[in-house]
């Protein structure tokens, strides 16, 4: 079984930072879904910044979700900047 969420932060342009159970970070791009059936009412900002972990994946307010093995396969891992403490986009 892949990693499953725990944290989620909403980012610029319709990314969404995601922390999984295996510590990694990584960074899964929602724009290719914003013009498909439920996905398109994220292009509201607010709505989009709403999304919280939910069953080891992640939700919207109006029960729009991903499965978690697309959010792990299809993201970007983030590597730590040991020298700075901050993540960089690996």
């Amino acid at each position: 079984m892949l990693p499953r969420v725990t944290e989620v932060r909403p980012g610029p342009d319709f990314t969404l930072r995601l922390t999984f159970t295996n510590h990694e970070v990584r960074v899964f791009d929602v724009k290719p879904y914003l013009d498909r059936g439920i996905f398109k009412e994220l292009k509201d900002p607010r709505i989009f910044n709403a999304v919280r972990p939910f069953l080891g994946s992640v939700q919207w307010p109006n029960r729009q979700d991903f499965c978690p093995d697309t959010l792990y396969l299809q993201s970007t891992p983030i590597e730590s900047d040991t020298r700075l403490g901050a993540p960089v986009a690996s």
